[in-house]
């Protein structure tokens, strides 16, 4: 069977098991398909994943503000090639003075397609960039895919509540959100949010779920506001935490290891040290 016959024999799978369900009764029927063998593993996954892109905010699956790698609009076409090559990008924003000032998006495609006449190398960067698209935190992701789609790009610049730049979003990232991840050559492998240590501590990233901690260290730590450990301490402590800050949780003492004024970066979890002996 060809690859067309066989998503036209998806989709009519699709049609008969979904024919006159209301949105309410979807995600049973899926449930229901997958147990009764109508659906492989893989499809049920992709379909759930699909309707909770509705219910999935891009601060969530965004690039942090801490990590985006990004060029001064004073820069030339050469050295925006050089600074795309050192991070393995395809896309990069443009600022203007700081990452709050995003004024446009430029295209490594384009910047090849510059340098290749002699002399555009020293051309500011400035005047081949495309304009930057701009969105809410609080976008949910399917309205996102649906806007990237309809304005045929693909990099969202994610705005705070104040207006400042909050993180960038890739369709690229709302499709893993359906299929999972997605690596090609360049990307760098990615390092693990829970390390386990020789002296019984565990180094934790900031941006590690909440519930990822629970599992891998047998623990309950919950809150209705933030769902990262970075997210937490900051919640308890009402700011953002310090570099050597205690949090007693759980029977854990977590001490930030690395922050500065806009994120905590990484965190040790100890075991409460044993009371001393009496006498």
């Amino acid at each position: 069977m060809d690859k067309d016959s066989e998503g036209s024999s998806f989709l009519n799978r699709l049609g008969r098991l979904f024919a006159g369900k209301n949105a309410t009764h979807v995600e049973q029927a899926i449930i229901e398909a997958s147990q009764e063998g109508e659906l492989a593993a893989a499809e049920e996954s992709m379909l759930l994943n699909i309707l909770h892109l509705d219910d999935l905010k891009v601060e969530n699956i965004m690039t942090p503000r801490a990590d985006i790698k990004g060029t001064e609009a004073g820069t030339s076409v050469a050295e925006a090639i050089a600074r795309i090559l050192e991070c393995g990008h395809s896309r990069m924003p443009i600022y203007q003075d700081s990452l709050d000032n995003i004024v446009g998006i430029i295209y490594a495609k384009d910047l090849l397609r510059e340098a290749a006449p002699a002399g555009n190398q020293h051309r500011p960067v400035t005047e081949i960039m495309r304009q930057p698209f701009f969105v809410p935190e609080t976008k949910n992701a399917m309205a996102l895919l649906n806007e990237f789609k309809a304005r045929k790009t693909h990099m969202a610049v994610i705005l705070d509540e104040y207006g400042g730049t909050s993180g960038l979003v890739t369709i690229e990232d709302v499709l893993e959100e359906i299929v999972g991840e997605i690596e090609d050559e360049h990307d760098a492998p990615k390092e693990a949010e829970i390390v386990p240590l020789n002296d019984g501590s565990v180094k934790i990233s900031g941006r590690a779920a909440l519930d990822e901690i629970n599992q891998a260290l047998g623990i309950n730590l919950e809150s209705d506001e933030v769902d990262t450990i970075g997210g937490l301490l900051s919640h308890i402590a009402g700011r953002l935490p310090q570099a050597g800050e205690n949090f007693t949780l759980e029977g854990r003492v977590f001490t930030v290891e690395k922050a500065d004024k806009r994120r905590v970066y990484s965190v040790f979890a100890h075991p409460m040290p044993a009371p001393a002996d009496e006498g």
